[in-house]
């Protein structure tokens, strides 16, 4: 299993973020914002475009098994891996 993250940021901004938070995984920059746009996540602010907090769980053929759109970080690790649990028939 792989686990990463992607955002409108720059590498440099990510590479601060992730060393703050002792993040114990990879964020890619999608600065064109093709990735997002491409999982329906890429909205408008205003005059910014900004990338909606979601999260997709991609199967081994590269499918969407399961979508969160709408995340709240305070619990979302509990919600990801319930979710992961059940699509793998791990028990809860």
């Amino acid at each position: 299993m792989a686990v990463l993250g992607v955002s409108l940021d720059s590498v440099e901004s990510h590479q601060d973020f992730c060393q703050k938070e002792s993040l114990g995984f990879r964020l890619l920059s999608d600065r064109d914002g093709r990735v997002a746009a491409a999982y329906g996540s890429l909205m408008n602010f205003g005059f910014l475009k900004i990338a909606a907090r979601r999260t997709f769980l991609i199967d081994p053929q590269g499918r969407i098994a399961h979508g969160f759109l709408s995340v709240n970080p305070r619990d979302h690790d509990r919600e990801v891996l319930a979710v992961l649990d059940t699509l793998t028939g791990a028990p809860a």
